[in-house]
């Protein structure tokens, strides 16, 4: 593999269709797309500065490596992508990937980061900004700290564990998810998805988990949780207070204790839901 070492490259495709290279100490300067249709590279303490370095590219691994502020829209179109101890101050990065892994990753500005990738696998990861992940597909998460609206609309097929996401319409429109021993707060949590699983997470959402097919809560607390499970089919398993549930559509639901309990016959049928407290 052919080594380029602490060199200042500039202007537009500075290394178009770069193959075989590995870039160490290397800043890529002002120019857009430097390493555009590029495969097999190696990136190691190194920075993009401009709009567009990595384009339809493929295998490509990148340590210790920073995105800066106008190297938008970073990686787009790629494949077989391993980021590992880096640093994205840039939005829109990772947008049509397949195969990304991201490690140790600091996303400063993680707006309309991730979208429409697949396999993607995300451990350590913090970002904060709005519609993460977006119409992804079979995403695995490990330790993601996310402060963002919106995250994972449309995506499916996504699990997520030992995390913590503070945000607003989490998980909508979503198929097959599966979130574990995890915190989530913000209102309107997952709303018109069907197969969905929390299993040992504590949940905070006003009007959270509503219009939800086939929704499991396994082990879980809700805690200032209100208006919850509205028109869902429902297991849920949990153990703490729930402030108040409105109207499911069906299913079981065991609690410590619900403070409010709303079932108009005149929206659903009573019969279909079970409620079950420790104080009935």
């Amino acid at each position: 593999m052919h080594e380029v070492r602490q060199a200042l490259l500039t202007g537009e495709r500075a290394e178009f269709q770069a193959s075989g290279k590995r870039y160490i100490d290397t800043i890529f300067d002002d120019g857009e797309s430097p390493l555009k249709h590029a495969h097999d590279i190696e990136l190691e303490s190194s920075s993009f500065k401009w709009k567009y370095p990595l384009w339809y590219c493929s295998d490509i691994s990148a340590k210790d490596c920073t995105w800066f502020a106008m190297a938008r829209a970073g990686v787009w179109y790629a494949n077989n992508i391993r980021i590992e101890d880096c640093t994205f101050e840039a939005p829109k990065n990772f947008r049509r990937c397949n195969d990304v892994t991201l490690r140790n990753v600091d996303f400063v500005n993680a707006e309309e980061t991730l979208w429409a990738c697949s396999n993607v696998m995300m451990n350590n990861v913090s970002a904060r900004g709005d519609y993460l992940a977006m119409n992804c597909s079979d995403i695995k998460a490990d330790n993601l700290r996310l402060v963002g609206n919106y995250p994972f609309d449309g995506a499916r097929n996504i699990e997520i564990s030992n995390s913590r996401l503070i945000s607003k319409d989490c998980f909508w429109n979503c198929e097959n998810v599966t979130v574990r021993d995890s915190f989530i707060a913000g209102e309107y949590l997952a709303w018109n998805s069907r197969n969905v699983t929390f299993e040992n997470c504590t949940i905070e959402s006003l009007q959270g988990l509503c219009y939800v097919d086939n929704l499991a809560l396994r082990n879980c607390r809700l805690i200032n949780t209100t208006l919850a499970f509205e028109y869902s089919n429902v297991d849920a398993d949990i153990h703490s207070t729930i402030d108040s549930v409105f109207n499911p559509s069906s299913g079981t639901i065991r609690a410590d204790a619900i403070k409010e309990l709303t079932l108009d016959p005149t929206k659903i049928d009573p019969n279909k839901v079970t409620i079950i407290t420790e104080n009935k």
